[in-house]
């Protein structure tokens, strides 16, 4: 590396090739996978895995090809990682359909339908890569996407679309197809913060009164988005979804503390949380059952609600100890929401605390990335929007799987990438396509300069060296 190369930095390099390296290693995963349920449940290589196979991988392709077109400096490791997750999580899907056809249960067909969802995600995906050139156009509609998050929040309200789903007002049914709108308003909220924090980082970093320890901003300052966030908890609450009020309280304390820098705002969400936790406890029957469920899982095995799903995933995982018991030799049947809420505890029977701490590092990867866009991004609107874009996939990670092992409650959200469900499946596509968006700029080579050479110096030495 030459000396100016040293002074002003490193080029990045585009990483296609490598990127496509991974992506057939997570296309192993995901195909292999699937043959592999075949041959554990029924003796033989599934029929249709060339199909599938085919189908699988025209999408990964498609999306490789996408990102090699418009984002060529974008990260290589987050496609290839949502794409190990998202066959493993259709392999183990296609297990449990067979296992319900098998005990003469109703007709399932979460895999295929599932397949479907990736294939919408994954358009939705390409559209938003070639669509959204520069993310940070995304900036001007600051309030458009704080205002579009709580009319989405507000729809489960509405009669004849609005439906309550075990306890929980948060879909909308509209021809036939239900639909969470809350996954998408959380991808709008993350907009509205990140373009209302970096325009009024300073004024909210600056000490506008110290309350014991902390140095709060000026009321005018912090006024519009404590009552953006206001409205939306409320929703959240009203709705009876613990999980998303979580996942909402979160994402907003961490990207206040990213864009303030004060650690003060820790210190006052965790009071904050804790007051809201113990409130919650004592009004919200609800609530009171699933720490009951979480703390004495046993005394209430047998009642209704009770935690008879909590018990017997927690036995399954147990069962299948460190390497699993293998595709067809458990029993996740027994957990009746094995498909969503609980596909983890299916994969930690079947393949065991590694198959589980391996999908843990995967997410881990996930957010490092996200966070290493982050840092290197040449603009505070980039930097905030990838932050709260991490952290949705690190709460709602930590959420789940925390609460199907017993860490903490259950909260019913449902695993990125892994889980069945369609409205968080395209969701989650299109937060992969937003983070590869912001490290394409961040990782493309600074404007070249024109040279001014005045001094006759030769032309080599007047060259502006490409920023990392």
């Amino acid at each position: 590396m030459s000396q100016t190369g040293s002074l002003m930095g490193f080029v990045h390099r585009r990483r296609r090739g490598a990127e496509l390296f991974l992506l057939v290693l997570a296309l192993m995963v995901g195909i292999g996978a699937y043959a592999a349920v075949g041959l554990g449940v029924e003796g033989v290589v599934p029929a249709d895995l060339v199909g599938y196979g085919g189908w699988l991988t025209a999408l990964i392709v498609g999306a490789h090809v996408t990102v090699r077109l418009v984002a060529p400096y974008a990260d290589p490791v987050l496609l290839p990682l949502v794409a190990a997750l998202n066959g493993l999580g259709l392999a183990v899907l296609r297990r449990l359909d067979l296992t319900y056809e098998a005990n003469g249960l109703d007709q399932h067909t979460f895999a295929r339908q599932q397949l479907i969802w990736m294939t919408l995600g994954v358009v939705l995906f390409i559209a938003a890569l070639v669509l959204l050139r520069d993310h940070r156009v995304l900036q001007r509609f600051t309030y458009t996407a704080g205002l579009t998050g709580i009319l989405l929040l507000i729809l489960p309200f509405l009669p004849f679309i609005g439906r309550e789903i075990n306890g929980a007002r948060i879909w909308i049914n509209v021809a036939g197809f239900s639909f969470q709108p809350g996954e998408v308003a959380k991808v709008m909220l993350v907009i509205a913060f990140a373009g209302y924090l970096v325009l009024h980082r300073d004024a909210l970093a600056l000490a506008g009164r110290r309350v014991v320890f902390v140095d709060l901003p000026r009321g005018r300052d912090l006024g519009p988005i404590m009552a953006m966030f206001g409205v939306s908890m409320m929703i959240l609450v009203l709705q009876n979804d613990l999980g998303s009020s979580l996942l909402f309280f979160g994402l907003f304390l961490v990207m206040l503390y990213v864009a303030t820098e004060r650690p003060g705002w820790l210190v006052v969400g965790g009071l904050l949380f804790g007051a809201g936790a113990l409130a919650a406890y004592t009004f919200v029957g609800n609530v009171q059952n699933r720490f009951n469920f979480w703390l004495r899982p046993m005394d209430y095995y047998d009642q209704s609600p009770g935690s008879f799903q909590l018990v017997e995933a927690l036995f399954g995982q147990g069962w299948g100890g460190l390497i699993g018991r293998g595709f067809g030799n458990g029993f996740p049947e027994r957990v009746p929401f094995a498909y969503s809420d609980f596909i983890v505890s299916t994969i930690g029977e079947e393949l065991g605390l590694t198959a589980v701490m391996a999908i843990i590092l995967c997410y881990g990867l996930i957010v490092e990335r996200a966070l290493r866009i982050a840092l290197i991004s040449r603009d505070g609107f980039g930097k905030l929007l990838a932050v709260g874009l991490g952290a949705i996939v690190a709460l709602q990670v930590f959420v789940v799987i925390g609460g199907v092992t017993g860490l903490i409650p259950l909260t019913g959200l449902t695993t990125p990438f892994l889980s069945y469900g369609g409205s968080s499946l395209v969701a989650n596509w299109v937060v992969v396509a937003l983070l590869l968006r912001v490290s394409d700029q961040a990782r493309r080579p600074a404007p070249r300069l024109e040279p001014v050479d005045d001094s006759g110096a030769d032309s080599e030495s007047t060259q502006v060296v490409k920023l990392k």
